[in-house]
């Protein structure tokens, strides 16, 4: 497998970069972090302008076609500049709609999309289910005019913008993926904060109220492999988030190693250092290395719940010990707000939590093997 990013790929990264270094920084995140949108809207509209924010939107929707590995390139930018901004749910939830929307739901919402008019979410922590192909979400038809859901979604980032969150729903035919709106008459979001401060809502759906128009491909009962993709998609997404994450916060404790004295030389000179430091460095490349294989399979149309699994033990795993490590080797400077490095940990936190700890990861992995044993070694 072919890791190694096309010139269109390293094109998008290094104006992303460009972007994001040039208008995000310290004083300008406090700002932002204060409100109670959580949200840069002046960047979102720079990253507009350079149709980054279309860059997984269909060429006739104003967009440059492009799909999940593209996207991974840009969460990872996120991650370094720890932009608060709602890409990750957005692109999403774009990328589902031009795979599985009709010709009306895409020309409705894509569109806006690309222009930054418009803010999607993703709602796929349903409470009442930890498997994606089965929620317990519940759509029932409301006669001829759409659907009502009820039901209970968690840890919605940037509901509170959103026009539309995509909400999968058991049918009785089957199952489907609806475009919610959040204004809908039966939804109650609950705002909670976490540990970055940006807020996440919990869904309280009683007989939502959803268009037949909302229901993503017209399909109501072959929307399990609809609500799969989403979910591995979702969930490799928040992984590339970490990546940059756990990549910045590893450049700049390595910085300040190489430049803070103690005892008549830099502390980077100190073997124990050098140690802590080469392991973040080990888990932050397994944590690229098994991301980058996920992305790159569900990029190829390849399936991809294992491989999803352990890219999100990992990013959670990993990215833990990477926190605390760049944390622990600023010694006191570590826990000064006014110092970049306790953001890096906070959001890894965050991300940690969204992710999911590494045991329940790793017990649905190790039930999944033992049912079905890897064809090498069945």
């Amino acid at each position: 497998m072919d890791f190694n990013f096309s010139d269109e790929q390293n094109s998008i990264r290094e104006l992303a970069r460009e972007i994001l270094e040039g208008e995000v920084n310290s004083d300008r995140l406090k700002v932002v972090e204060a409100t109670d949108e959580w949200f840069d809207r002046e960047l979102w509209s720079k990253l507009a302008e350079a149709n980054l924010l279309g860059a997984v939107v269909p060429e006739e929707h104003g967009g440059m076609d492009f799909g999940v590995a593209e996207l991974g390139v840009l969460l990872e930018e996120q991650g370094r500049s720890l932009a608060p901004i709602p890409l990750h749910g957005t692109a999403t939830a774009a990328l589902a709609l031009a795979r599985f929307g009709t010709p009306a739901q895409q020309k409705a919402w894509l569109p806006g999309v690309a222009t930054g008019e418009v803010v999607l979410a993703v709602a796929l922590d349903d409470a009442g289910s930890a498997d994606p192909t089965r929620p317990a979400t519940r759509a029932e038809r409301a006669g001829d005019d759409g659907w009502r859901l009820t039901g209970t979604h968690r840890f919605v980032s940037f509901a509170h913008l959103a026009s539309r969150i995509v909400v999968p729903a058991a049918t009785e035919e089957g199952m489907g993926l609806f475009l919610l709106d959040p204004k809908a008459a039966g939804v109650t979001a609950t705002g909670q904060r976490s540990s970055t401060g940006e807020p996440l809502f919990e869904l309280s759906l009683a007989s939502a109220q959803v268009s037949e128009d909302d229901l993503i491909g017209k399909d109501a009962k072959g929307g399990d492999d609809a609500a799969r993709w989403l979910h591995e998609v979702a969930s490799v997404g928040l992984c590339a988030i970490q990546i940059g994450v756990s990549e910045k916060a590893l450049e700049i404790t390595t910085g300040y190693v190489a430049e803070r004295e103690q005892f008549g030389g830099p502390i980077g000179a100190f073997q124990a250092v050098q140690h802590r430091c080469a392991d973040a460095y080990i888990d932050l490349e397994s944590i690229r290395w098994t991301t980058w294989r996920a992305i790159t399979r569900v990029a190829r149309g390849l399936e991809v719940p294992r491989e999803a699994a352990v890219a999100k033990f990992w990013a959670s795993e990993g990215g833990s010990r990477i926190a605390d490590s760049t944390q622990h080797l600023h010694g006191g400077i570590g826990v000064d707000i006014d110092y970049p490095i306790h953001r890096y940990f906070l959001w890894t936190k965050a991300l940690e939590f969204r992710l999911g700890s590494a045991a329940p990861t790793l017990a649905r992995l190790g039930r999944d093997m033992a049912a079905n044993p890897p064809k090498e070694i069945a």
